[in-house]
């Protein structure tokens, strides 16, 4: 079953609690039993809707890899005229992760080697990547170096504007071309 099948109020109850203590505390340093007390529920029905912490991170990351990929797909369709729109969708997750600290709490220590691991999954790739390329492969690359910039921030934002546009939007934009031949 996917976690979109799951999504009832009681699944984005116990997950908004999740974030909550995600925030405050780190994701790894969260047990089930605080988030079930957060959430206002028994263990047993936060069990039934999440076997294990680790299927609960993951709903939690795909949800909100969907919230942030339609949050990006709406700037880019109000990004000026003329503005790459792979440079802004890449400065555009940013801002939207870091504006969030359920989402930030997985980019510091001890949680980036986890979120490195879960931001692979197929649902986060189609959910934030396939906003900015088409290419699977692209798309899923570009995660990664999101990831990464969350991780080990730039100095700032015009840092970051320089590197992306230098870097990473010239390589993506080849590699598309290539696919396409």
């Amino acid at each position: 079953m996917s976690w979109v099948d799951r999504r009832t109020p009681a699944v984005e109850r116990i997950l908004d609690a999740a974030g909550r203590l995600f925030a405050g505390q780190g994701v790894d340093a969260v047990s089930m039993a605080q988030i079930a007390a957060a959430a206002g529920c028994s263990r047993a029905t936060l069990y039934r809707y999440f076997p294990d912490r680790p299927s609960l991170q993951l709903a939690f990351v795909q949800r909100e890899a969907v919230r942030v990929g339609a949050l990006v797909a709406t700037d880019l369709a109000g990004a000026r005229r003329g503005a790459d729109p792979l440079t802004e969708g890449v400065l555009a997750a940013l801002r939207h992760v870091r504006a969030n600290p359920a989402l930030l709490a997985w980019f510091g220590d001890p949680d980036a080697a986890h979120t490195a691991d879960v931001a692979q999954g197929s649902e986060v790739v189609e959910a934030l990547g396939l906003t900015m390329a088409a290419d699977p492969d692209a798309a899923r690359w570009l995660v990664r170096v999101i990831v990464s910039l969350l991780t080990v921030p730039g100095g700032d934002e015009a840092e970051e504007r320089r590197l992306v546009e230098r870097f990473v939007a010239p390589v993506v934009a080849v590699g598309q071309s290539r696919t396409q031949r």
